[in-house]
């Protein structure tokens, strides 16, 4: 897990977090967006339409620092780990 300071999170701006409501999984450099994929299916508390627009902003911050994504759609995550797919 990539460790920032509470100093460093509260200097990223919201729309730099995968979750920006909730502040969760920051996508400010290639680690931390490898981070919050393998996380995805861990975070709770949030609707699978928040879970659509999360992705989209880990793949195009994924695109932004060169980190190559196997899956196509986040619901691909929850198949990979057998977790079953948060009903709403």
């Amino acid at each position: 897990m990539s460790n920032l300071s509470e100093k460093d999170r509260d200097k990223i701006p919201d729309s730099e977090y995968a979750f920006p409501k909730e502040r969760k999984e920051p996508l400010n450099d290639a680690r931390h967006v490898r981070d919050a994929v393998a996380r995805f299916d861990q975070v709770q508390g949030v609707t699978n339409k928040e879970r659509d627009e999360a992705w989209k902003r880990i793949t195009k911050a994924a695109r932004k620092f060169g980190v190559e994504l196997q899956e196509q759609d986040w619901r691909e995550l929850f198949k990979r780990t057998g977790r079953a797919l948060p009903k709403e």
